[in-house]
């Protein structure tokens, strides 16, 4: 089970300099939307859509918010964080190259992987993150190279809009990613939380009647 109920799931693009490559940092937190019908807990499988060509792991850590926030400044933001977990940001490459929203290349069911569970009290600022597929290390850095930090990430979007107590903001992926197949065992540690460990499965494509 995930180990929250959230009204809504932000996520960030662009949030290390190791993702951006040469490309400038964002001056503010470049944030989009996930359906929650995307959330999976650990041990649920990732299902790889029978049409997708690429797809990506993305390792994150995942902000929970705490309590109800409304324009909150910097300097309080992290009154309103309930605590952090491990979350995966899978991606359909082609499908957010070519289509205009990333609706489905990020938010298609099975895309959201989240927990095991809420780690509270934690320095959510330098915390070791790693992504394995399979056992191999794909991506590892620290929360401390986030772009955007949790009280500045909290603080922007509560600017616009309302956070609700369990809602989510993934928090953006460090380094290069790599492509997944069905059989992989994906696992997300973030220090002091665990690890979030899927299968990857393929996805039967529906019979024509």
């Amino acid at each position: 089970m995930v180990p929250v109920r959230p009204t809504k799931v932000l996520a960030l693009a662009g949030n290390y300099r190791s993702h951006l490559g040469k490309a400038p940092p964002h001056k503010a937190p470049e944030l989009f939307l996930k359906p929650s019908s995307c959330l999976i807990a650990s041990g649920m499988p990732i299902v790889y859509p029978h049409d997708c060509k690429v797809l990506h792991p993305e390792g994150e850590l995942v902000i929970v918010v705490g309590k109800r926030a409304r324009k909150v400044p910097v300097a309080k933001a992290k009154d309103y964080v309930l605590g952090v977990t491990c979350g995966d940001d899978v991606s359909a490459r082609e499908w957010q190259e070519h289509d205009v929203q990333w609706w489905r290349a990020k938010g298609t069911d099975t895309f959201g992987p989240c927990g095991p569970w809420v780690a509270v009290g934690a320095n959510y600022d330098n915390l070791q993150l790693t992504l394995r597929v399979n056992g191999h290390v794909r991506q590892e850095a620290r929360t401390s190279e986030l772009v955007h930090g949790v009280a500045a990430i909290v603080s922007w979007a509560s600017q616009y809009v309302t956070l609700e107590p369990g809602d989510l903001i993934y928090t953006g992926t460090p380094g290069k990613t790599e492509e997944i197949k069905p059989g992989d065992m994906v696992e997300v540690e973030l220090e002091s939380v665990g690890i979030l460990r899927n299968a990857v499965k393929a996805e039967r494509p529906a019979k024509a009647k």
